[in-house]
């Protein structure tokens, strides 16, 4: 499927029916951070302004104490991984719509059109931001958060808090558990970022950016030849110079080192679905494999045919994939991964 995109009007009627595969363009501010958000699905909450006053108008079934219940349909929050943003989620967002699922994906603090990362420690700040976007999507249903990479482990430590109302967490390829030897090189031996920055020139930034359209899509597909134009402009983008490739490596180490003690896994209580890829060149399948053993509730999926974003490689299977697990964790029941999708579940996955 082709996604299409808008940006969303403040002039837009309340009672306009959208095409729920249409994704939704806009921005909002969580924790004090304006970002971009994409979203599909049933119009649950749109942000008009009146006299200069912003005002939340909502849409569809009456929500939170004027409808007496706290409505049950779930909402997908889908979070992106480093140097990443949430375009990577549009082919996926579109199938959520088709299907009748309701879903965003944001921009995270520091990356795509969201604003900047503040000085310390990265984490804390993702963790205020997630967690300000679960207390707005909870007033609209049960959320299930699902992340890719740095997105996998935000969502994760969104649900060791147990004062935020979470359904379900989907968890795809997230670091500092068993991770490939490149992302230790870059955590541990600051070595090599020492030496690209003492080079006698800067690189010329042309071979900046000829270096990332060849490595960047080895890294993050299972077949770099699949590889869409339009998605590895998006990463290369991040990469323009020798100044900024430095100062990427950089703060992709001080994300190594956060990780290290990133999780208190004994406090996650959600449903927990643990994604797997078996061509991951940056977080191996070893990796999803010890989260599961880590939190005897979870359930593991292995696919050995996905790379480290499987929302580039099979945005189908992954849209489908996770509308079958927000509907269990929805009914607080197991996942039942569909057939089609060719699952090869790990051996010993709690039932």
């Amino acid at each position: 499927m082709t996604a299409t995109r808008r940006e969303a009007s403040p002039d837009t009627a309340s009672h306009e029916v959208a095409d729920p595969a249409e994704v939704r363009v806009g921005h909002r501010r969580y924790a004090g951070v304006r970002t971009r958000v994409l979203e599909v699905g049933p119009r649950g909450a749109e942000t008009h302004r009146h006299h200069g006053r912003t005002s939340r108008l909502r849409t569809g079934r009456l929500t939170g104490k004027r409808a007496g219940t706290r409505p049950t349909a779930p909402r997908l929050v889908l979070l992106h991984g480093y140097c990443d943003n949430a375009d990577t989620w549009m082919s996926v967002l579109a199938e959520l719509g088709a299907a009748g699922h309701s879903a965003i994906a944001v921009d995270l603090p520091g990356f795509g059109e969201a604003e900047p990362l503040r000085p310390g420690p990265m984490l804390p700040q993702l963790d205020a931001f997630a967690a300000a976007i679960v207390r707005e999507q909870s007033v609209l249903g049960n959320v299930v958060l699902a992340g890719n990479s740095l997105g996998g482990t935000t969502s994760l430590r969104a649900a060791q808090n147990q004062r935020l109302q979470i359904a379900g967490v989907a968890s795809i390829a997230a670091p500092g558990l068993v991770d490939s030897w490149l992302v230790r090189t870059v955590g541990r031996y600051p070595f090599p970022l020492r030496l690209y920055n003492a080079l006698p020139l800067p690189v010329p930034s042309f071979l900046v950016r000829t270096v990332a359209e060849q490595v960047i899509p080895r890294l993050l597909y299972a077949d770099s030849s699949a590889a869409e134009r339009e998605q590895v402009r998006r990463f290369v983008e991040l990469f323009p110079d020798y100044r900024a490739t430095t100062a990427r490596l950089e703060q992709a180490r001080q994300l190594v080192g956060e990780l290290a003690d990133a999780y208190q896994l004994d406090q996650i209580q959600a449903p927990l679905l643990v994604v797997a890829c078996g061509k991951d060149r940056l977080v191996s399948a070893a990796a999803g494999r010890r989260l599961h053993s880590l939190v005897p509730h979870s359930r593991l999926l292995v696919r050995e045919d996905w790379g480290h974003c499987p929302q580039l490689d099979d945005p189908a299977a992954i849209a489908e994939l996770l509308g079958y697990f927000a509907a269990g964790a929805q009914h607080g029941s197991a996942l039942h991964a569909p057939r089609q999708l060719d699952i090869d579940e790990e051996r010993g996955a709690a039932g």
